[in-house]
């Protein structure tokens, strides 16, 4: 089955098929965070459908190629600054450490490059494509000293949002970086200084000044991944006006389709509702951690759903994630004891194992995917019970899920209790021997508050994570 997505642009189910002549090579620009503050979960929604794009991809034999930008000066990053009486690339440092940190805590894959839009080398990017719209006549230098792009050059433009343009409200130029649907007007490229711009400001052929959010992107793409683009990804909130504006200014700096596939994810909701500070419900991963819940936790139930829909967040989807996962976790704890210590093999026998990777194929249907899983773990488990699995078919089915996990990324982490758990294991096993049972159940009691199980079997205690 080849691997399907939908076309944004088109608005139509289409069968990938990379630029690369060989068919293995496949360039991705993902849109990254503006590091003004902690990114949320809803970014990491968006994120984490992407790090499931690249992986489906490269388990399907793809080379994937992958950017993400860091936006680090706008007019957000430049507020935040002034507030904080801070240097731009102080103020914003913190914030790029601090995503970093969260992307390994969700086990999401780095990009190729995460490049900065304040790097010398994309300003001068970003100079020299302003610099051809302004020579071809796509672009011009107005009244207040900023570079705009003269929209009535690109009829093109809108057909991303599939937004008839004559139907909106005409409104000049647009010098913000974000605008509304009904706000339509000629975007700014370069933005003269201001005193509200402070020391944030570069020297250019239209004078001292900064460049607008969406020609940034347009630089770091096709400085790093080429003139054509295979996919291009983003929340929807980024279609209009930000990802028609990268058409526009791309395709006439290059004169070539700059895009061929556009995938854009849903917005989440929390409990519901739409997340807002006013609100109560909006979450940082940080906030999440420190009431407790894992990366790991919070990774399932933010790939639970197919990107396309819109994702409702609940403490109650957390738990039942933490459930799934000690479902998984005790699964491959017994196929693991099943198997013995040879290696794992590199196949399945069963051809209906391959379902997961053809649900994925079908515009990355991860509830159909995760529904073969769950089936995998019933039908194992049920044979295991029944003696009618053989080392050798747990062997196989650890192979498969060793793929399957290389994709969803869902495998319990190797790890040891600590100490201090150890040792109310030992204590524990002292009570029982004494046959103390309240204190060893007291114990036991101590050792789940900890974040641990611990079973007892025919072979002693056993202690897993909680």
């Amino acid at each position: 089955m080849a691997i399907r997505f939908l076309n944004t642009y088109t608005r139509t189910l289409e069968e990938f098929r990379p630029l690369d002549p060989a068919g293995k090579a496949v360039k991705i620009y993902t849109c990254g965070p503006t590091v003004y503050n902690y990114a949320h979960i809803g970014n990491f929604r968006a994120y984490l459908f992407e790090d499931l794009l690249q992986r489906h991809l490269e388990s399907s034999g793809y080379d994937v190629q992958r950017v993400m930008n860091l936006t680090d000066v706008d007019d957000k990053t430049i507020r935040g600054c002034h507030a904080a009486g801070l240097p731009l690339a102080e103020f914003t440092q913190k914030y790029k450490d601090s995503f970093f940190e969260d992307l390994a805590t969700l086990r999401i894959k780095p990009a190729m490059a995460f490049p900065s839009a304040t790097d010398p080398v994309h300003i001068a990017r970003m100079i020299e494509m302003i610099a051809h719209l302004v020579a071809h006549d796509y672009a011009y230098q107005a009244e207040d000293q900023s570079v705009y792009f003269r929209l009535n050059k690109f009829p093109n433009y809108g057909k991303l949002a599939h937004l008839n343009l004559d139907e909106l409200r005409p409104s000049g130029r647009i010098r913000n970086d974000e605008y509304e649907k009904e706000s339509v007007g000629d975007f700014a490229l370069w933005k003269a200084w201001d005193e509200a711009d402070g020391d944030v400001a570069w020297e250019s052929p239209w004078g001292k000044g900064r460049p607008g959010w969406h020609i940034e992107c347009s630089a770091m793409a096709t400085e790093l991944l080429g003139p054509e683009i295979d996919i291009h990804c983003g929340g929807v909130d980024n279609i209009f006006p930000h990802h028609e504006a990268e058409i526009a200014q791309s395709e006439c700096c290059t004169g070539k389709q700059f895009v061929r596939y556009w995938l854009h994810c849903a917005h989440l909701m929390v409990e519901s509702q739409k997340m807002s500070k006013s609100a109560g419900n909006f979450y940082t991963l940080r906030d999440l951690l420190e009431k407790g819940w894992s990366g790991r936790e919070i990774r399932c139930v933010l790939l639970s759903v197919n990107y396309r829909l819109p994702l409702n967040f609940t403490f109650e989807s957390l738990a039942g994630a933490r459930s799934s996962l000690a479902r998984i976790d005790a699964w491959v704890a017994r196929l693991t004891e099943t198997a013995g210590d040879e290696p794992h093999a590199s196949a399945h026998p069963l051809a209906s194992h391959n379902r997961f990777q053809q649900a994925l194929d079908d515009d990355l249907n991860i509830s159909g995917a995760l529904g073969v899983l769950f089936d995998v773990i019933r039908a194992s488990n049920r044979a295991l019970d029944l003696g009618t699995f053989t080392p050798a078919d747990a062997r196989a089915l650890l192979g498969w899920w060793d793929r399957v996990n290389a994709v969803l990324q869902f495998q319990r982490e190797a790890e040891g209790a600590p100490k201090a758990v150890l040792d109310l294991v030992e204590a524990r096993a002292a009570a029982r021997e004494a046959k103390n049972w309240a204190l060893s159940d007291e114990i036991r009691a101590q050792i789940e508050a900890a974040g641990w199980i611990v079973k007892d079997s025919k072979e002693g205690q056993k202690l897993t994570r909680k």
